[in-house]
């Protein structure tokens, strides 16, 4: 039997402030809970909204893989980018006409680990069906036990949905999007690690990692204010999951929500 393998799944970076508490505990935090492999979903990572190629090459030093969702798009010019930057991947499940892959395959410590991100349709841009899509990508690599879904929806019945329908066919189903850290966290029935959502990265004293000011000004007075990261508050949140490479199933998960 194969020793477990662990996973570091860091949920959603917004902004400066998000990259620089993601940078300022990776290592320590890779080194307090022996960490093989890192994940972080990058989408908001340029200003609250997108990521460019100058983020990416900050970033990715420091991560296995980076998964986006629904301001994949948000920065211009990483539609061209998009296919040279070998980390990055986008939801396997927007037109096939997209730039970009959805879904990458990693070598940790020998073993191959494929990891996925699909995009919700209940209250999202519209997408092709995450269930049908993912079904067809695993029927294609039969033999890679470790599969990791980043799931960037809205819904959190979608999310729970899904995670029954994938309980046994992957390693861990990862909420993504919301930015508020659920306590759901658990291992289903059949294997797989699930959580709602992972949470954010970045400043806690605002709104989903925004300034309240602006946001109330959407809320109060229906007037669209362009919204501004907040800095306050710095955390990193996200899950470990420990994984039996031999079955694919997941052995443990655990939420973290790490101050700066």
């Amino acid at each position: 039997m194969n020793t477990p393998i662990r996973m570091l799944f860091v949920g959603d970076i917004v902004g400066k402030p998000g990259r620089k508490t993601f940078k300022g505990l990776i290592d320590s935090i890779k080194r307090k809970h022996d960490v093989d492999f890192v994940v972080a979903n990058v989408e908001n990572a340029a200003d609250g909204f997108g990521i460019t190629k100058k983020i990416y090459n900050e970033l990715e030093p420091y991560v296995d893989a980076m998964t986006t969702g629904n301001h994949t798009w948000d920065k211009d010019e990483i539609i061209n980018e998009f296919m040279n930057l070998d980390k990055l991947i986008r939801p396997i499940n927007l037109s096939p006409l997209a730039p970009g892959r959805g879904f990458t395959i990693l070598n940790v410590k020998g073993i191959a680990v494929l990891v996925v991100n699909a995009i919700g349709r209940i209250f999202m841009n519209p997408a092709e069906n995450p269930f049908f899509a993912l079904d067809e990508l695993f029927s294609l690599y039969p033999n890679v036990n470790v599969r990791i879904v980043d799931f960037h929806a809205e819904a959190t019945s979608e999310k729970q949905a899904l995670g029954w329908y994938l309980d046994g066919h992957v390693s861990a189903i990862l909420g993504t999007h919301t930015h508020v850290q659920t306590a759901d966290e658990r291992v289903l029935p059949k294997g797989s690690a699930y959580i709602s959502d992972v949470g954010m990265t970045g400043c806690h004293d605002g709104v989903l990692g925004f300034g309240y000011s602006e946001a109330l000004e959407r809320f109060l007075k229906g007037i669209p204010k362009r919204l501004k990261v907040c800095k306050g508050n710095l955390k990193l949140d996200a899950c470990i999951v420990d994984i039996d490479p031999d079955s694919g199933r997941a052995l443990n998960i655990t939420r973290i929500s790490e101050p700066l």
